[in-house]
C-alpha cells in the first residue's frame, strides 16, 4: 500500500461513466469524499465538519443555527453566520451541481446515489445481515457484519471539533461495537469460540466495563475448554465493576457464571459447534451418484426400504449387508439410500471405510469429517474418538438422517459412527457378517440371478447388440459368475469397442484358466472377477495396471505414477486413463488415480505372477523412491538455496519435478506428503533404505510445520530400527538425527533428543559422515539451551560452526551461530548475542534464504528485545512473522507471535501481549509440546494481569505451573513466584 487514504467500493454498479464519477463520501474515520477514483479537497476542519453535519442529517436541512451550534457550541466566534456561509460555497464549488442546497436559511446534502456515505452503506448491511440471521443463515449474516464493521477505518469524524461532532463519534462508536457484538456472538454460535478468544481480550482491555463483551469472552473461554478462565474474567469483572462504578455485575453476567459453575449443559449445545446448525441447518448430501441401469435386486430393495421406512419411531435402524468383493453390495446400498432420501430429509452422509486394505479408516478420522458436513467449525471438533462420537450424536439429536457406512471392516470400527438417535438410521456394507453389531438386520447378499445379470450386461452394451447374440451373451455373464462388478467390466468393455461382437467378448472370456479362481469361496472369488477385467486390457495397460498397484499410499500422482512405469507423463496419462475406463483404476482427482483395495491387492498378485524380469516391480517402486528423492530435493534446496545437505543425499537414477518458485514447490509436498512417506515406509528394507532416509530428511518440512510430525516421527523410528537390524550405521546416524529434531521439536521429550543426538553424533564419527554429526550437534546444542546448561550448550554449538565451515555450509554455519546467539542472550552477554544474531541473518540474506532467515530474524530479534531495542527487534520478529506463515511454518508462527508477545510487555503493552500470546496459544494447539504451551500460558498471564484480569492471569499460571512441574522444568519456580500475594499484590 502506499499509505494514502482508502477509496471506499460502490456496492450498486452502475452505467460506466456514471459510476467512474460518482460522489462518495466517508465519515467512519476522517471525513473524505471522491468523484470516482479520485480524492476531493473537502477544506478546514471547520469546513469538514460541516460537511460531516449535513451528511448525517440524510437530507434534512440544517438551520444556519443549528450548524453554528454544531460548529462551535455555546462559544460561537463573532462571524460565525459568515463563516458557515463561506464554507458552504466552498463545498458547493467542489461537489456536483444540486447536491449542497440552500434552503430555508439552512443548508442541506440531496440528490446522493445509493452507497454513497458509507454510514448509509452499513445500515443496509446490518440490515440485511439481521435479515439472513432471522432466515437461519448466520454465514451470511456474518460475512455481511464483518463487511459494515471493515467500512470504519479508525476514529469517526477523525479531527473535527465542535459539540456535534463529538456527540456523532461517540454515537458511531457504539454502534460498531454493538455490531461487533452481535458478530462475535455468531462466532461463537458457529462454533469459532477458540478465534474469538484472542479478539475478545483485546476488546476487554480496551473497554473494560462493557459487561457484554466480558460475557461473550467467559463463554468463549468455557468453550474452548478454559472453564477456570471464564470464571476468573467474572470475577476480575465484578472486582472492577464494584471499584470503578461501585455496582454489581448485570444479572446475565451473574447468570452466565453461575451456569458455568453447574456445568450446564446447555453452555455447550450446538450454540457452540452446532449453532449454525440449529438456526440454518446444514444438510449434507453425500451419497455417491446411483448408477443409471441399476438392475435387479427387487426383494434387497424392498426388503431393505422396509428397514429404513421404519426409522422414525425407532431408536436407530441399522442395516448391515455382507458378501464377497464385487457383488454389488455398495451399488445396492447407495440406489436403497437414494429411494429412501424423502425419508431422510435433514440429509445422508457417506463414507467408505476402506475396511478391506491394510490401512483402514479409524472412526475417529470418519466423524470428523462427519461433524464438519453437519456444521461443525474445526476449532470445536474435539480430539479424542469417545467425544467426537458422543458431539457426533449430539449433532443428530432431533434431526433424520441416513448415514452410509461402506466397506466396513469389523463391527467395532462401525460402532461409534452409528447415529443412535431416533429417526435416523445407517447402513453398513462390508466383507464379513457383522453377527456382534447388536440390533442389526443382517442380509448376505449373493451373485445376481442370470436373468439379472443378463438384464444389467443388455443395459450397458445395449439391447441391439444382445438380442442378435443372446446366447453369446449368456456365456459372457455365466462366464463372469454372475458377479454384477464383472459383469459390469466385460459389458463396459464390449461397450466402449464398437468393431467386437458379444461372440468375440464371449471367446475372451471362454478359457477356464481365467474362470478357476471363480470357482473357490471368499476373496479368491474377487480375484477371479478382476481377471476378467485384466485378461482384456493391452499389453502396455496390464504393465501399467501390476505395477501401479505396487505403490503404496492413499493414490498416486501422474509425476508419481509416470516415474513407476519409467514412461513419459503423457504416455503414462493415456494409460491411466485407459484404466479409467475399465474402472480397474479410479480418478481421485484430475492428476491422481487410486485403485480400490481389492483390485490393488489383485494387482499385486498379478505382478508376482506376471512380471518379467522378476525384478522389475523392485525396480519400479525403486524409481518411485528416486523420483521423491529429486523431487524433495528440489523442494529443500529452493527453501534454503545454498545448502549443502543435497550434496551429501544419495543420487537418484530417475529424475523429479523442478519447480519455479518456493510457493508451488511447498503445494506439491504438502499435497504429496502422505504418499510420500508412505513411499519411505515401503523402502525402509535392505537395498533401499539409504535413499529412504535420505528422502525424509530433504523432507524435514513435514516434521517442523508440525503438519505432518507424527507421522513423520513414525517413519524416522521405523528406519532407525530396520539400519539397526541391517548393521547400516550411517543410516542408523540419520535416522537418529531426524528423531532428534522431531524430539526436540515436540518441546517435551528432551532427554530423548538429546540421547538420540549424542548416538548420531557418534555414529556419523564412525562412519565418517560429517554433515550428519554437523546437524545432530546443532540439535545437541538446542536441547541443552532449553535446558539451561549454557556451557555444554555453547560447546556443541562451537563444534557444529567449526564443521559446518570445513563442509563449506554456510546456511549450517549461519544456523549453528543464531542458535549460539541463544546462549549468549541466556548468559547475559547481550551484545554478542546481537553480534552472533546479525552475522547469522546477513549469511542466510547473502544467500536469498527466506525461511531461514527468518528464524534468524527470530533470533536476532529476541537479542534486540532483551538489550533494549524495542522498535527493531519488533520489526525484525514482524518480518519472520510474515515469513513463516507465509511458508506455513505453523509452530515457527506460533512460537514468533509468543516472542511479540514477550517484547510487548517489555514495551507496556500488555494489552497487545494478552492479544499475540492468545493468537499463539491457538496456533500451537497440538503442536510444539507442553513445555512451549506453559511459556506461552506464563506470557498470557502477565499480559491479563497488566490489563486488570488478574483472576484470569492466576489461571493461566497455575495451568502453566502444572505442565511445568510435570515436566520437571526449571520455569515453574518463576510461575510459582508469580503465583504467589506478593506477586500478585
Amino acid at each position: 500500500m502506499d499509505g494514502g487514504p482508502r477509496v471506499p467500493e460502490q456496492r450498486r454498479p452502475g452505467s460506466g461513466s456514471e459510476e467512474s464519477t460518482a460522489l462518495r463520501f466517508s465519515v467512519l474515520g476522517p471525513v473524505r469524499a471522491w468523484r470516482g477514483p479520485v480524492s476531493l479537497p473537502t477544506g478546514s476542519p471547520q469546513q469538514r465538519a460541516l460537511l460531516a453535519a449535513l451528511l448525517l442529517r440524510e437530507g434534512r436541512t440544517a438551520t444556519a443555527g443549528e450548524l453554528i451550534d454544531a460548529l462551535w457550541g455555546d462559544d460561537p466566534p463573532s462571524q460565525a453566520l459568515a463563516a458557515v456561509r463561506t464554507y458552504a460555497s466552498r463545498l458547493r464549488k467542489v461537489l456536483d451541481a444540486g447536491v449542497l442546497v440552500s434552503e430555508s436559511g439552512g443548508y442541506a446534502v440531496r440528490g446522493l446515489p445509493e452507497g454513497a456515505l458509507d454510514v448509509a452503506e452499513v445500515q443496509d448491511l446490518a440490515t440485511e445481515a439481521e435479515k439472513a440471521k432471522s432466515a437461519g443463515d448466520l454465514c451470511r449474516a456474518r460475512e455481511l457484519l464483518g463487511r459494515a464493521l471493515a467500512l470504519w477505518d479508525g476514529e469517526p469524524l477523525a479531527g473535527l471539533p465542535g459539540p456535534y461532532a463529538e456527540a456523532q463519534r461517540v454515537r458511531l462508536e457504539e454502534w460498531r461495537l454493538q455490531l461487533l457484538e452481535s458478530r462475535l456472538d455468531m462466532d461463537l454460535e458457529q462454533g469459532c469460540h477458540a478465534e474469538a478468544v484472542s479478539e475478545l481480550t483485546a476488546l476487554t482491555a480496551a473497554h473494560p466495563l462493557r459487561e457484554r463483551l466480558r460475557e461473550l469472552l467467559m463463554l468463549a473461554l468455557y468453550r474452548s475448554g478454559r472453564q477456570a478462565e471464564a470464571l476468573a474474567v467474572y470475577a476480575d469483572t465484578r472486582r472492577l465493576l464494584a471499584d470503578e462504578l461501585g455496582v454489581d455485575p448485570r444479572p446475565g453476567l451473574r447468570e452466565l457464571q453461575n451456569r458455568i459453575l453447574q456445568a450446564d449443559p446447555g453452555l455447550a449445545e450446538p450454540s457452540a459447534p452446532a449453532a449454525e446448525t440449529v438456526t440454518a441447518p446444514v444438510r449434507p448430501h453425500q451419497l455417491p451418484a446411483t448408477v443409471p441401469d441399476f438392475t435387479g435386486r427387487v426383494s434387497f430393495v424392498s426388503e431393505l426400504s422396509d428397514v429404513l421406512a421404519s426409522a422414525e419411531g425407532r431408536v436407530m435402524a441399522v442395516s448391515a449387508l455382507a458378501g464377497i468383493g464385487g457383488v454389488g453390495k455398495t451399488t445396492l446400498a447407495v440406489h436403497v439410500a437414494h429411494q429412501a432420501r424423502s425419508t431422510f430429509p435433514d440429509g445422508q452422509l457417506y463414507v467408505d471405510l476402506q475396511g478391506a486394505g491394510s490401512r483402514a479408516a479409524e472412526p475417529e478420522t470418519v466423524l470428523g469429517a462427519f461433524l464438519r458436513a453437519l456444521g461443525t467449525a474445526d476449532s470445536a471438533i474435539p480430539d479424542s474418538l469417545e467425544e467426537r462420537s458422543a458431539l457426533y450424536r449430539s449433532a443428530l439429536d432431533g434431526r433424520r438422517v441416513l448415514v452410509l457406512l461402506d466397506n466396513a471392516r469389523d463391527a467395532a470400527q462401525v460402532r461409534p459412527l452409528l447415529p443412535g438417535m431416533e429417526g435416523c438410521a445407517a447402513l453398513v456394507t462390508s466383507r464379513v457378517r457383522m453377527v456382534d453389531l447388536a440390533g442389526a438386520h443382517l442380509i448376505d447378499l449373493d451373485v445376481m440371478s442370470p436373468e439379472e445379470a443378463l438384464q444389467l450386461f443388455t443395459k450397458i452394451v445395449g439391447a441391439e447388440r444382445v438380442a442378435a447374440e443372446r446366447e453369446s451373451a449368456l456365456d459372457v455373464v455365466a462366464a463372469c459368475g454372475f458377479l454384477p462388478l464383472a459383469i459390469r467390466i466385460a459389458a463396459s468393455r464390449l461397450a466402449a469397442r464398437r468393431t467386437w461382437t458379444v461372440s468375440v467378448l464371449a471367446a475372451k472370456l471362454a478359457d477356464e484358466r481365467r474362470r478357476l479362481d471363480e470357482l473357490q469361496a471368499g476373496d479368491l472369488a474377487v480375484k477371479a472377477t478382476f481377471e476378467l477385467g485384466y485378461g482384456q486390457l493391452e499389453p502396455a495397460q496390464k504393465r501399467a495396471f501390476r505395477l501401479l498397484g505396487l505403490a503404496d499410499g492413499p493414490d498416486i500422482s501422474l509425476a508419481a505414477a509416470a516415474a513407476v512405469l519409467d514412461l513419459p507423463v503423457e504416455e503414462t496419462e493415456d494409460l491411466l486413463e485407459s484404466l479409467v475406463d475399465t474402472s480397474l483404476v479410479e480418478s481421485a482427482a484430475p492428476g491422481r488415480y487410486r485403485y480400490h483395495d481389492l483390485v490393488r491387492l489383485y494387482a499385486r498378485a498379478c505382478a508376482e505372477r506376471d512380471e518379467w524380469p522378476p525384478s522389475e516391480p523392485a525396480a519400479a517402486l525403486s524409481r518411485l523412491l528416486d523420483f521423491y528423492l529429486a523431487t524433495v530435493s528440489g523442494v529443500y534446496l529452493i527453501e534454503r538455496p545454498g545448502d549443502r545437505l543435497v550434496d551429501h543425499l544419495e543420487r537418484a537414477e530417475y529424475p523429479g519435478l523442478v519447480f519455479s518458485d518456493r510457493h508451488t514447490a511447498q503445494d506439491w509436498l504438502y499435497a504429496e506428503a502422505v504418499s510420500l512417506l508412505a513411499c519411505v515406509r515401503q523402502a525402509a528394507r535392505t537395498g533401499t533404505l539409504r535413499r529412504a532416509v535420505d528422502v525424509l530428511w530433504a523432507a524435514i518440512d513435514l516434521a517442523e510445520s508440525g503438519t505432518n510430525s507424527k507421522e513423520y516421527e513414525a517413519m524416522a523410528a521405523l528406519l532407525r530400527t530396520t539400519a539397526r537390524e541391517a548393521a547400516d550405521p550411517r543410516t542408523e546416524a540419520r535416522a537418529l538425527t531426524l528423531l532428534a529434531f522431531v524430539h526436540h521439536i515436540s518441546g517435551s521429550r528432551f532427554d530423548v533428543a538429546l540421547q538420540e543426538a549424542e548416538q548420531a553424533t557418534e555414529l556419523a564419527t564412525q562412519v565418517d559422515d560429517p554433515l550428519t554429526g554437523c546437524w545432530s550437534s546443532n540439535i545437541s546444542g538446542v536441547v541443552a539451551l532449553y535446558q539451561n546448561r549454557h556451557e555444554e550448550g555453547a560447546a556443541h554449538f562451537t563444534r557444529a560452526i567449526e564443521s559446518f565451515r570445513v563442509l563449506g555450509d554456510r546456511p549450517g554455519e549461519a544456523s549453528a551461530l543464531c542458535n549460539l546467539s541463544r546462549i549468549h542472550l541466556a548468559t547475559s552477554r547481550t551484545a554478542s548475542a546481537v553480534a552472533l544474531a546479525q552475522q547469522g541473518t546477513a549469511m542466510y540474506d547473502d544467500m536469498g534464504h527466506d525461511l531461514r532467515g527468518a528464524n534468524g530474524r527470530y533470533a536476532l530479534g529476541l537479542a534486540l528485545t532483551q538489550s533494549g531495542q524495542l522498535s527493531e527487534a519488533t520489526e525484525c520478529l514482524n518480518q519472520a512473522l510474515r515469513v513463516f506463515r507465509d511458508s506455513r511454518q505453523r509452530l515457527w508462527e506460533g512460537m514468533t507471535l509468543f516472542r511479540l508477545a514477550e517484547l510487548d510487555l517489555a514495551a507496556r503493552r500488555p494489552a497487545q501481549a494478552a492479544v499475540n500470546a492468545e493468537a499463539a496459544l491457538t496456533l500451537l494447539r497440538g503442536i510444539g509440546g507442553e513445555w512451549r504451551r506453559g511459556n506461552v500460558l506464563t506470557v498470557l498471564g502477565r499480559g491479563l494481569d497488566g490489563i486488570g484480569q488478574p483472576g484470569r492471569a492466576r489461571v493461566c499460571w497455575r495451568e502453566a505451573l502444572d505442565l511445568f512441574e510435570t515436566l520437571g522444568a526449571p520455569e515453574a519456580d518463576e510461575v510459582r513466584g508469580l503465583l504467589t500475594p506478593t506477586a500478585a499484590a
